[in-house]
């Protein structure tokens, strides 16, 4: 099959599966030629196929030489014409490349809300590695179906008052005014239920009750905050909402369970599916990426991903956070300089300017890279086989 994107708005429904192998390959080679630390032996990665999860997964293997434990929720290739996700892609790519390179690498597909999965991967922790020194926990779904079969949803919305701003549709690079509705109370507790700590703190207690939980093992997860124009719709709103108590979780994690490490590290703005659905974030991107590409100081999940575990979970004084215990890995992003001529572009751009003062182009470049497209040396006039296996992987 020749492979080519297929998208509407934020939604891309093909991948390419040498585009994404080609694209966990340079992350790889990128971690490869950094400093290493021996620090952990065993990580397990929760939601380790896309984003952040993925680069956390190269950064454990190939900057601590750990052995890696995946859990992800993909689909495989179907028939002649439907790819498999790009998750699957990668994680085949990345256990193969693993594999040569002589590095244990196992993944579980399936729900990681579910207990089924924490005991599958509690079962092979046993069985391969004994115990976990880091947990890394990467979930961004829509959706949770708790233990009682409870299904809530996560929603994309202001808390207390309704919010206007300015947005980029992604459809025809129009740049207009989005208002964003406030949530119900119930709305906001739904998407704490899905996003929030709760199944993290789940998982930690599952792995410390069965005994795979390493002495004075390292667990993070990932959270965002931005700058001021995109608080209420993030840091304010109902995702920021569950953040918050993640932040919580973390806190009362620390210490406990065989005196765990808990931290949440808050990265950079990059583009994902998820950001792309998000009101406003795509056009603040889109600045960013101009201002901090000329600045030098732009960077991509696997150098975010590495700088977290090598420079500052695992630096040699201790972990680095600011004075709320958050590991802040968008200090690049955050900065003044950086802040302050993002902030003089959003007051200036416009339908008609957007190619100009705005890096729309990197924006799209990015956004297909996720699902294996615009990769170099990739050859998209290919006939490809869609049909990828993942060694040794484990549906639950």
């Amino acid at each position: 099959m020749i492979v080519t994107p297929k998208s509407k708005g934020f939604i891309c429904a093909t991948a390419h599966p040498k585009g994404c192998g080609a694209d966990v390959k340079n992350q790889i080679e990128y971690v490869k030629s950094m400093p290493k630390t021996g620090k952990v032996k065993n990580a397990l990665i929760i939601g380790a196929s896309m984003g952040y999860g993925l680069s956390s997964r190269i950064a454990a293997a190939y900057s601590c030489g750990a052995k890696t434990l995946g859990v992800i929720f993909d689909k495989k290739a179907k028939g002649e014409k439907r790819t498999a996700t790009a998750g699957w892609y990668n994680t085949a790519a990345f256990e193969k490349i693993a594999h040569e390179d002589g590095l244990y690498a196992k993944t579980i597909n399936g729900d990681a809300y579910s207990r089924a999965v924490k005991d599958e991967a509690i079962k092979i922790i046993k069985e391969d590695m004994g115990q976990v020194d880091l947990i890394i926990y990467s979930i961004a779904a829509p959706r949770r179906t708790t233990a009682d079969g409870t299904t809530y949803s996560s929603v994309l919305k202001t808390v207390g008052e309704p919010y206007t701003n300015r947005t980029v549709d992604l459809r025809n690079n129009e740049v207009t005014d989005v208002t964003i509705d406030p949530a119900t109370e119930e709305e906001i507790a739904s998407t704490i239920k899905v996003m929030g700590g709760e199944d993290w703190k789940d998982w930690i207690e599952a792995l410390d009750s069965a005994g795979v939980l390493a002495p004075n093992a390292y667990t993070v997860a990932y959270s965002y905050i931005g700058p001021v124009i995109t608080h209420a719709i993030y840091k304010e709103g109902s995702i920021g909402q569950a953040k918050k108590d993640l932040y919580k979780t973390a806190d009362i994690m620390n210490g406990q369970y065989n005196g765990l490490n808990a931290f949440v590290s808050v990265n950079k703005a990059v583009v994902t599916q998820a950001s792309a659905a998000i009101p406003i974030v795509p056009l603040y991107i889109s600045l960013l990426f101009k201002v901090m590409k000329e600045a030098g100081n732009h960077e991509g999940t696997v150098e975010q991903m590495y700088r977290m575990i090598h420079d500052k979970l695992l630096n040699e004084s201790g972990p680095v956070t600011d004075e709320n215990r958050l590991i802040r890995v968008d200090d690049y992003e955050m900065e003044d300089r950086i802040q302050s001529a993002v902030s003089e572009l959003w007051d200036k751009v416009n339908t008609d300017n957007i190619k100009t003062i705005a890096d729309i182009d990197g924006y799209w470049e990015d956004f297909f890279k996720i699902f294996g497209f615009g990769i170099d040396n990739v050859d998209y006039d290919e006939d490809v086989d869609i049909h990828v296996e993942i060694d040794g992987l484990v549906e639950v």
